[in-house]
C-alpha cells in the first residue's frame, strides 16, 4: 500500500494572500484616481513636465551623440591634422598664432617621403565656396574640397557612381571633379552625370564620380553638399602663398603606433625643414582627431549633466505636488480608512492602497511625458532631416524615474494613513 504524505506550504498561501492584497490595493487606488479626475490631472502635470524635460534633453543629447558618431565613423581617431591653427585651447597668444605660416605642398611631399609608420598622408586646401553650373542648372554655395588623391583612403569616401581621381590626375591638376549626391541631383536630376562637364572657377570640369548620400552634416557641410577636385588645380590657379587659403596636411598613422612618438617625429622633421632653432616654439599645430572627439564627448557629458540639473527641479516640483495631493487624499478619506480598519483591513492594505495611488499617478504622468517626447521626435526628424532618437533605455529610465518619484512622494502619506487609529479616524470623519 502506497502512503502519500501531504505537506502544508505556508509560503505558498502567504504569496497568494500577498498578491491578492496587491490586486485589491491597486483596484482601490485606480477607483480613487477615477473619482477625482481634476485633482488627478493637476497632479499629473508636475510629473509630466519633469519627465518630459529630462527625457527630451537626454534624447536630444543621445541623438546628437549618435549623429556625431555616424558622421565621424569613417575617420580613424588617430588621424592627425598638421595646420597653423589649434583645434583646442592654446597657451600661445593669439597675435603670435596669427603669424604662423601655412603648411606648404613641398612640406607635404617631404613628410610623405620621410615619415615612418604611416599609412597615408594627404594635402588639403580650405578655400571659399563656389557655384557649379550645368546647362541652365546652377547650385550655389558649394563647399569646394581641393585634396590630393590619398584623401579617399583617409576619409573613407563611398561612391554611388564613378570613382575618385587617381595619382596622375591629382599631380597634374586635371580638371576632373567628384560631386556630392545632393549637388549631382540638383544639377543633373535624372541624367547620368558621369562624363558630363560642369562649369566652376570659370572653366569646364569633367564629372568622374558621385558620392553616396550621407544626410545632413552635424558641423554644417557634408559630403552631399561638397565637391572634390585635385588640389594642384587650386595651387596652379592661386599659387602657394595665397593668404585667403588655409592648407593642411592630413596623416593616417599605422594601427598600433605610439602616438606620442609619432607626433614627436612630425614635429622634429618639420622643425628641421623650416630651420627652427632650439628654444624656438613650434610655428605649427599637430592636432590629433581623438582630442577633438574627446572635446565633443566632454561637451555632451556636460549637456547631460545640465539637463539632469534643470529637469531635476521639475521632477522635484512634481514630487511635492503628488505628496501634497496624497496628504489631501488621506485627510479626505480618513473616515473611510477608519471604516476599512474596523472591518479588518490591515495596515499593509492601507499602506499599499495609498502608495499604489501615488505610484500609478506618477507613472501615468511619466508615460504622458514620454508620449510627448515621442511625438516631438517624429516631427523634428521629418522637419529637420535629423534623426531624433528616443531609445528604449530612455523610455525605461523615464518610467523608472516616474515610479521612483511616486514611491518617494507617496511613502509618507501612505505611512500616515496606515497608522491611523480606526476609532479616531471614524470620529474625525464624522
Amino acid at each position: 500500500m502506497l502512503i502519500f504524505k501531504l505537506y502544508y506550504n505556508p509560503y505558498k498561501d502567504f504569496m497568494i494572500l500577498y498578491f491578492r492584497l496587491l490586486k485589491e490595493s491597486f483596484t482601490f487606488a485606480m477607483n480613487a484616481l477615477r473619482n477625482n479626475k481634476l485633482r488627478t490631472l493637476l497632479s499629473l502635470l508636475g510629473v509630466t513636465i519633469g519627465i518630459f524635460s529630462i527625457i527630451a534633453v537626454l534624447a536630444a543629447v543621445d541623438s546628437l551623440d549618435h549623429k556625431i558618431t555616424k558622421d565621424l565613423s569613417s575617420l580613424d581617431k588617430n588621424t592627425i591634422y598638421l595646420i597653423k591653427f589649434s583645434f583646442g585651447p592654446s597657451e600661445i597668444p593669439q597675435w603670435k598664432r596669427e603669424q604662423f605660416p601655412n603648411v606648404q605642398y613641398d612640406e607635404y611631399t617631404y613628410l610623405k617621403s620621410t615619415m615612418t609608420n604611416t599609412d597615408e598622408i594627404a594635402y588639403q586646401i580650405f578655400t571659399k565656396r563656389e557655384s557649379i553650373k550645368y546647362d541652365s542648372n546652377v547650385v550655389s554655395d558649394v563647399n569646394m574640397v581641393p585634396v590630393s588623391y590619398e584623401f579617399i583612403d583617409i576619409q573613407g569616401l563611398e561612391f554611388d557612381k564613378g570613382r575618385f581621381y587617381n595619382e596622375s590626375e591629382a599631380n597634374s591638376g586635371a580638371k576632373v571633379i567628384v560631386l556630392g549626391n545632393e549637388i549631382a541631383n540638383s544639377l543633373f536630376e535624372d541624367i547620368d552625370p558621369i562624363g558630363k562637364s560642369v562649369r566652376v572657377y570659370g572653366q569646364k570640369f569633367t564629372v568622374i564620380g558621385v558620392l553616396t548620400k550621407k544626410g545632413a552634416g552635424l558641423f554644417g557641410d557634408s559630403n552631399d553638399t561638397s565637391a572634390y577636385l585635385p588640389v594642384n588645380f587650386i595651387r596652379q590657379s592661386y599659387g602657394d602663398n595665397n593668404t585667403s587659403l588655409t592648407n593642411v596636411i592630413v596623416f593616417k598613422p599605422n594601427s598600433g603606433v605610439d602616438m606620442a612618438a609619432y607626433k614627436e617625429e612630425i614635429s622634429q622633421k618639420l622643425r628641421t625643414y623650416r630651420g627652427l632653432k632650439a628654444g624656438e616654439i613650434d610655428n605649427f599645430f599637430i592636432n590629433v582627431f581623438s582630442g577633438f572627439t574627446d572635446l565633443i564627448d566632454g561637451i555632451i557629458l556636460n549637456m547631460k549633466f545640465g539637463g539632469w540639473m534643470i529637469s531635476g527641479f521639475s521632477l522635484l516640483v512634481g514630487g511635492f505636488g503628488i505628496a501634497n495631493i496624497m496628504f489631501v487624499s488621506v485627510k479626505e478619506r480618513t473616515n473611510l480608512i477608519g471604516i476599512q480598519k474596523s472591518l479588518g483591513a490591515k495596515n499593509k492594505f492601507i499602506l499599499f492602497q495609498f502608495l499604489f495611488e501615488a505610484i500609478i499617478l506618477s507613472v501615468i504622468g511619466g508615460i504622458i511625458g514620454l508620449f510627448l517626447v515621442w511625438i516631438i521626435a517624429i516631427v523634428l526628424t521629418k522637419a529637420l532631416d535629423f534623426e531624433f532618437v528616443l531609445g528604449m533605455g530612455n523610455v525605461l529610465l523615464g518610467t523608472g524615474l516616474a515610479a521612483l518619484i511616486g514611491l518617494l512622494s507617496g511613502i509618507l502619506p501612505a505611512i500616515t494613513a496606515s497608522k491611523l487609529d480606526p476609532v479616531e479616524a471614524i470620529r474625525t470623519g464624522m
